[in-house]
């Protein structure tokens, strides 16, 4: 299968202004009849009807390159039609099955952990709890409390893990938390190896520059009697963050949070939700340092083609809850699980996290070289097809650039690209397109990206 086939041939293609008449209509609708909670659509307002490949088509007809990939959910494409088909084969069989054992299940399952990365492989065990991310994180640090028979868990700045209370107690947005508080007690949070906005004025910029004291204070919180912080029961961490900007760190840094783990004998749970299955250029993105983690959270990419699935993968040794311990309704979905179990099939025969590496490192290059260019790019970093463009008033100063990332984002929907925000300041343009994007698609989709930074650069 050529990725070619897989998308719209013709993409972009903007017959009407956005949003056109009937996107309007049903934007309409939504505004009278869902929630205000809402927020993609009104960030960027648009109806959708298809999407095939790294392509999607509004009500209205538009034809856009998919840059957001449903928040990194798409890994294999829009509509693939290898999930399909499995999806179609199981749909007319058995959809709803508790946690009792069924063919797609096994077949998950055994494919889960014996693709785990490092010491997991075939030394694991996989679980389920509701179908969200959120529910993924909340087991995997309730089994981590079940396991050391503590209470506290050592998070990130810049980490995001959801926004049920348990998984928002561990994600450190501060506008996602001032309303709802108190959340869990003994959460903490420590420096991530944010080099561009390094927390010690120590990197310039650069991981290439840093001085791993990140990682040293992370110990330090450890270790020292009088840090305020009881032994955790679990390190929570993303290898590559993910709604925190794309901020990739130093492989030293994953590496060494793995070593201050184990000397200080508290579980490390990695969040693979946004990073895994293929994005990074490997199947799991705690692979670049080599790190293996003791649970791993999924979701988002291994429900296939946007069906609700989470899992927990962790070692066998951490196995020691009893049954019933963790249960939820829809931890059996009989179909999700026939979806991820084709979707990673895919992903192995077509050989994306490959695809994916050499294809982000075309992107970053010639980001790089629109960055040299322009006043406002102030870092380009990313893994794969995970990028992040961060915006600044002032290369020197680095004041963040909320307004000229979301003026940015305005131009490149108006133009046939779907890009999203995040980053500390919500000033990172972020890049999460399906892994079956094309050479022709990434090319286009840059040039509309670098088209809509000189646009506004110029004032047009």
């Amino acid at each position: 299968m050529r990725f070619e086939e897989l998308s719209y041939p013709d993409a972009p293609k903007m017959v009407t202004p956005v949003p056109g008449p009937r996107s309007r209509e049903a934007l309409a609708l939504q505004q009278r009849f869902e929630s205000n909670v809402v927020s993609y659509s009104k960030a960027i307002p648009v109806a959708f009807e298809e999407g095939r490949g790294a392509t999607i088509k509004d009500l209205d007809g538009n034809v856009y390159i998919d840059f957001f990939g449903g928040a990194g959910v798409l890994n294999v494409g829009h509509c693939n039609p290898d999930v399909l088909d499995a999806v179609r084969a199981q749909e007319t069989k058995l959809i709803h099955a508790l946690d009792f054992p069924t063919r797609p299940k096994l077949d998950l399952i055994q494919k889960l952990v014996a693709i785990a990365p490092g010491g997991m492989r075939d030394r694991s065990k996989v679980f389920f709890g509701g179908p969200t991310g959120s529910d993924a994180v909340e087991a995997a640090v309730k089994l981590a409390k079940f396991h050391t028979k503590r209470i506290g868990v050592l998070a990130f700045e810049g980490g995001y893990h959801g926004m049920t209370s348990g998984a928002l107690s561990f994600s450190s947005g501060k506008k996602f938390k001032e309303n709802f508080l108190p959340l869990l007690p003994e959460v903490h949070f420590a420096p991530y190896a944010y080099c561009y906005r390094c927390p010690f004025g120590k990197a310039d910029g650069s991981p290439d520059d840093c001085c791993m004291q990140c990682a040293e204070y992370v110990r330090h919180m450890l270790e020292d009697p009088h840090s305020g912080i009881v032994t955790p029961a679990a390190l929570l961490v993303e290898a590559i963050q993910g709604e925190g900007g794309s901020i990739v760190p130093p492989d030293a840094y994953v590496a060494e949070l793995r070593t201050i783990a184990d000397d200080y004998a508290v579980p490390l749970i990695m969040d693979e939700i946004q990073a895994g299955l293929g994005r990074t250029g490997t199947m799991f993105a705690c692979e670049h340092s080599g790190t293996t983690p003791d649970l791993m959270t999924l979701s988002k990419g291994l429900g296939g083609i946007g069906y609700p699935l989470s899992a927990c993968v962790c070692r066998d040794e951490y196995d020691t809850w009893p049954p019933g311990s963790h249960i939820g309704t829809f931890r059996g979905q009989a179909v999700a699980m026939a979806a991820g179990h084709a979707a990673i099939q895919f992903m192995e025969k077509h050989r994306l996290p490959e695809h994916a590496r050499s294809l982000g490192a075309r992107m970053l290059k010639r980001l790089e070289e629109a960055q040299g260019r322009s006043r406002h790019m102030g870092d380009v970093r990313g893994r794969g097809l995970m990028i992040g463009i961060e915006f600044v008033h002032d290369k020197k100063t680095k004041k963040p650039a909320e307004d000229i990332a979301r003026d940015v984002r305005r131009r490149c929907y108006s133009q046939g690209l779907i890009v999203e925000l995040g980053g500390h300041y919500n000033n990172v343009v972020r890049f999460l397109p399906p892994l079956v994007l094309t050479e022709e698609l990434a090319d286009k989709g840059v040039d509309i990206f670098a088209k809509a930074v000189e646009e506004h650069e110029a004032g047009r």
